[in-house]
């Protein structure tokens, strides 16, 4: 399900007006300012609004619940939250893969990936533009709604650190012209843009 060594946490520094702006979405009440954003918290999630087709920003929660798990049934702090999609083909994602109005588009300006055998991260963000889009996928729980970023492999901007390994995947990122296909396309369509971006323009420290 998720990634063995995956990203727990991802930086968006702007505030929800110039997210809305870069995204044409209505910002919605909640308001961002900005900041670190890792697995167990809420952050801002550009969907398609099922009434009247328009982008809309949603806070909703980082992980889906483990299976077998619920927020309702699950004693406090026990917990195990799903943050990422590596196997497009397992049955505990494709529901929401092949259901277009569950995808979504997650912001962020940049994200950090363990590096190398001590505890130091790896940087990423784009050369072209402060905020960018990685694809993902949403449902509503009883309580609260949850998202998840897709995976793939890494560019060949990523690098080995400190005698370890380049990561085994990294966020899918989306070009902004890919935005409405991930949002609206069928399923084979929205599958192929899962692929690793472009090393030229991608800053990795």
């Amino acid at each position: 399900m998720a990634d063995v060594a995956t990203m727990n946490a991802y930086q968006l520094d702007t505030c929800s007006a110039d997210i809305a702006e870069a995204f044409g979405a209505h910002a919605g009440p909640d308001p961002w300012q900005g900041g670190q954003v890792s697995v167990g918290q809420f952050a801002p999630v550009v969907v398609l609004s099922g009434r009247t087709g328009a982008k809309v920003m949603r806070p909703m929660h980082w992980g889906y619940p483990t299976p077998g798990q619920s927020p309702e049934m699950t004693a406090p702090g026990q917990m195990r939250w799903v943050s990422s999609v590596r196997n497009l083909g397992s049955p505990f994602w494709v529901g929401s893969l092949r259901h277009r109005e569950l995808r979504c588009l997650v912001p962020m300006t940049e994200f950090l990936l363990p590096a190398g055998r001590s505890k130091a991260t790896q940087t990423c963000r784009l050369t072209s533009a402060k905020c960018f889009a990685v694809a993902g996928i949403w449902r509503d729980l009883t309580d609260m709604p949850v998202f998840a970023i897709l995976t793939t492999e890494p560019s060949a901007a990523f690098y080995p650190v400190e005698g370890g390994k380049a990561p085994a995947s990294v966020p899918a990122i989306l070009a902004k012209a890919d935005w409405s296909r991930w949002l609206t396309g069928d399923w084979p369509d929205a599958r192929s843009l899962i692929q690793p971006y472009r090393a030229a323009d991608l800053a990795v420290d």
